[in-house]
């Protein structure tokens, strides 16, 4: 083989092997990034236990005697599920700043402005969702978890802090990632895929949808905490509505009156 074709042939496969290092050193910090906030989450573990059993106060007399465990592995796997959520929740910024500098030389100027404002809007969106859950959901939910087994005559006088750990965290994800579905919406609005004409013509399918959807997430199978999780979500739905119709007007008026016109 030629010098020449030896030259092209390395031109193919530098930009393949030069992504490949990219992509590990995305990696590299993130799983670094982990490492770090569970270290830190760890420190901590004793206080973030506590804020967990905070929605215990208003349900039951006493929330330390409540939950109880009886396996010998209990208080680590308590420790090991809060240590995790909370390193995660630590390095989330620089997870999603990894990821952002993989992915961002590839898109265009236009692909980058529409990932930012997903991402910001996403990250106030989740949290949205956990402190939604976590003060509005989680304490009546706890209440007809109570209710449904005393309306079947079962005595309980406990929670397994295991199996209360599981439930409490398994909520506030559902809800901070259903809290995410309308970031969709807005990227595909900002890049040009959907409209909001569509949007609002599809309005009963998507109420059946998020109703669906709140029924298949939420972990308790009551349809009040369901009605809890689907009614913010059709609230975001008409949101995006209004923010992509409001974007789909500046960018018209743009294309109307050039900038150079404009300071004609």
């Amino acid at each position: 083989m030629s010098a020449p074709d030896n030259e092209e042939r390395f031109g193919l496969i530098k930009p393949f092997l030069a992504h490949l290092d990219d992509l590990r050193r995305a990696l590299v910090w993130s799983a670094s990034a982990l490492f770090v906030g569970m270290v830190i989450a760890g420190w901590f573990a004793p206080t973030f236990f506590e804020i967990l059993k905070a929605p215990l106060h208003g349900v039951v007399p006493d929330p330390n005697k409540f939950l109880r465990s009886f396996d010998v592995t209990g208080g680590m796997s308590v420790a090991m599920q809060t240590v995790f959520w909370g390193g995660l929740l630590i390095s989330a910024p620089v997870i999603v700043f990894s990821i952002c500098w993989f992915v961002f030389p590839g898109l265009t100027r236009r692909e980058r402005r529409a990932v930012l404002g997903g991402l910001l809007f996403a990250t106030v969106l989740f949290v949205a969702g956990v402190l939604f859950g976590y003060f509005l959901a989680l304490p009546p939910a706890l209440k007809i978890m109570l209710w449904f087994n005393e309306w079947m005559g079962i005595g309980i006088e406990f929670f397994t802090v295991t199996s209360y750990v599981s439930f409490i965290t398994k909520l506030l994800v559902s809800f901070g990632l259903t809290f995410e579905l309308p970031v969709i919406l807005l990227i595909l609005g900002q890049l040009g895929i959907i409209t909001s004409r569509q949007l609002r013509d599809k309005r009963r399918h998507a109420i059946v949808i998020i109703l669906i959807l709140a029924m298949v997430i939420t972990p308790t199978q009551d349809p009040f905490t369901q009605l809890l999780l689907s009614g913010p979500l059709l609230a975001l739905y008409e949101l995006c509505i209004w923010m992509i119709w409001a974007k789909e007007r500046a960018r018209k008026r743009e294309q109307d009156f050039p900038s150079d016109e404009r300071n004609a």
